[in-house]
Parts: C-alpha cells; sequence; structure tokens
C-alpha cells in the first residue's frame, strides 16, 4: 500500500525522526504539514519549517509548513484548519514533538518539567484531540505516537522521573484513545526505536559522536511508520510497535543499511523492556538504564 494523495499532520517534524517519516510519505506522493516552532536555522539544531518543506517537495510530495508552539491551544488549532483548508482533510497525526531533561528530581526544575509535560504529554492529547474530528471522515486513519512501551520498571524512572513521566504520558494517550476511538476505525499506536536514533538530543545530550557512532539512522523509524501507516487502520490499534520488529514482519533481514558506520554494538534506547532486547538477535548495549 502507498501514502499517495494521503495527508499528514506532524508535530514537530522540522528535523530527525519527524522530518524522515515526512520524507518517506513524500516518496509516495502525500501531502505534509510540518507544524513545528523551528521559523530561525539553531546553531545546534539544523532545520526548520522551511527546510523541511523544500525537502518534502524535492521528495515528490507536497508540504506545507506552519508556525506552531504545541502549548498554544489557538495555534494547534489554526494548524489544523489551515491543513485541512489547504489538502481537504487529514487522514494521519504523527505527534513526533517531544522534549528531554535527563535529570533526577532535585535537579528538575518546574519550568523545565512544565515545557516536558506541555509538549509531550498535553502536546500530545492537543494535537490528537484537534485531529480527530478530521480523521473520524478519513477512510484508513492513524494517529502514532513517537512514544515507548509502559514498561513499569523503576529503573527507568530513578534517574529522570520528570522525563520518564511526561514520556509515559504519551503511551498513555495510545493506550486510552486505541479504545476510545476503536469504535471509529481510528488506528492509534506507538512506535519506538529498540536502539538511539542518530538525531540532535542524541548528539547534544545523550553522549555525543560516541553514541551517536552506536546509533541507527531515522530512516529506521520512518520505513518503520510508514508500515504502520498503510495497514488497515481497524485492524491495527492499540500497539506499542518497536522499529526493528515491525520491519522483520515485513521481510526485513539486514538492518545494516540503517547504522552503516557501527563497528561494534548498538545502543539499547531508554524504556525498551528487558523481553525485548532478548528477543533480537541484533548485538545491543544496554547502554541507557
Amino acid at each position: 500500500m502507498s501514502l499517495k494523495a494521503k495527508t499528514l499532520f506532524i508535530s514537530g517534524g522540522s528535523r530527525g525522526i519527524g522530518l524522515a517519516i515526512a520524507l518517506r510519505a513524500a516518496r509516495d506522493g502525500a501531502n505534509v504539514t510540518i507544524a513545528a516552532k523551528t521559523a530561525e536555522p539553531h546553531p545546534k539544531l539544523p532545520g526548520t519549517i522551511y527546510s523541511a518543506a523544500e525537502e518534502i517537495e524535492a521528495a515528490g510530495g507536497k508540504a506545507l509548513p506552519v508556525l506552531c508552539d504545541i502549548r498554544e491551544e489557538e495555534q494547534v488549532a489554526r494548524a489544523v484548519e489551515k491543513t485541512v483548508e489547504r489538502f481537504g482533510g487529514i487522514d494521519i497525526c504523527i505527534n513526533n514533538a517531544s522534549a528531554i531533561q535527563l535529570t533526577g528530581t532535585l535537579q528538575t526544575d518546574m519550568k523545565r518539567y512544565d515545557l516536558m509535560h506541555q509538549i509531550n504529554t498535553r502536546g500530545t492529547f492537543l494535537v490528537s484531540k484537534m485531529c480527530i474530528p478530521y480523521l473520524k471522515l478519513a477512510g484508513n486513519p492513524h494517529i502514532l505516537n513517537l512514544a515507548p512501551p509502559l514498561d513499569m520498571s523503576a529503573k527507568w524512572f530513578k534517574n529522570h522521573v520528570a522525563y520518564t513521566m511526561a514520556k509515559f504520558g504519551m503511551s498513555m494517550c495510545t493506550l486510552g484513545m486505541a479504545e476510545e476511538f476503536r469504535k471509529d476505525g481510528i488506528a492509534v499506536n506507538s512506535l519506538w526505536p529498540l536502539t538511539a536514533i542518530d538525531t540532535a538530543a542524541v548528539r547534544n545530550l545523550l553522549g555525543g559522536e560516541a553514541v551517536a557512532s552506536m546509533s541507527r539512522s531515522p530512516e529506521i523509524m520512518a520505513d518503520a511508520a510508514h508500515a504502520i501507516l498503510t495497514r488497515s487502520a481497524r485492524e491495527t490499534t492499540g500497539n506499542f510497535f518497536i522499529d526493528e520488529f515491525v520491519l522483520k514482519e515485513q521481510g526485513v533481514t539486514d538492518f545494516s543499511k540503517y547504522a552503516p558506520g557501527a563497528k561494534g554494538p548498538l545502543a539499547g534506547d531508554f524504556f525498551v523492556p528487558d523481553e525485548v532486547f532478548e528477543k533480537t538477535s541484533t548485538k545491543v548495549a544496554r547502554t541507557f538504564g
């Protein structure tokens, strides 16, 4: 199946995994709204909504860059309205925007706590809420949250409880909305990487070049997302997918193209349950957790 002529609304898609998902859809001929805050280049965060739009158009899709802070309800509502005005509806909602700070309780100031909860949990809830009336009208509607499995192990909380709470809030949106909107035929799923992904967050916050060299490229998440979004929505909901296993179901056996420079074990990502690591033949170092 293809995403040709489907309309995707992606939060925070000006770089990294969000942009990779957008470009994969664009190669099918999809319409993509990039709803993000970055209008001007940042020295440590390459890419803006406008450069992302140019890449999407060059890849074969149609793009709508919208300056949008998903903490602001009116901005999200307007971004959704602009998408519908431009493309006629919304078929897919990708909740990609996220904020991270890996600090303990005493080291986490409340401004940063609020930021993570406003973007991760509240932002996912808000963007989904605004898109759902249009998803109900779509032929094969999907919500895909870039959120982890709900692994209630203390090791994921003890060093950064504020971040974990905010990220798991996104996962709880998946859990709840999948059942709430099952009758409407809207698929609500989460997708999470088995390994670290080479993004600005990894390079700036999670170990720099050392961890980046043990990471896979964002394209593995894009290919996994494409595989999920082209499935029947009524038959694919309420799942916490792991990228590698989605692609294995598609028949992929060689994952080396996603980490061509890796010379040893890859860095296992946050929040991946131990039993998931035990099911893979990929050599993974338990870098986090």
